[in-house]
């Protein structure tokens, strides 16, 4: 388990039937590949987020399967039409079994 994971979502708190939103997320987490060695010569765990997903009231709008090489700290910036009041939900998948969610309503 990858310590000091912590997500963060910036939705608008409002837009009108129809609007096309701008998300932006990131994630706390350090995306280690497995291949680094610590000081002693031992191999370093790989621990990557390998997933993320956000829906809308129960409905995908978007799912990224993610490489080992991808970056510390990933963000994703996206945009999603909003066609109601609702719920986003976000989900960050680790390889390691973990899953990291967080969610954000919006009014319409």
């Amino acid at each position: 388990m990858a310590s000091g994971v912590k997500p963060r979502v910036k939705v608008p708190k409002s837009a009108s039937a129809g609007d096309v939103i701008t998300i932006k997320t990131l994630i706390s987490h350090p995306m280690e590949s497995g291949q680094r060695k610590d000081s002693s010569g031992n191999t370093i765990q790989r621990s990557i987020i390998w997933r993320f997903t956000c829906d809308f009231n129960d409905q995908n709008v978007i799912d990224v399967v993610l490489a080992p090489a991808i970056s510390t700290n990933p963000y994703f910036e996206f945009e999603a039409q909003v066609p109601e009041s609702g719920e986003f939900k976000f989900t960050w998948y680790d390889d390691d079994g973990d899953v990291y969610d967080t969610s954000k309503k919006i009014s319409v």
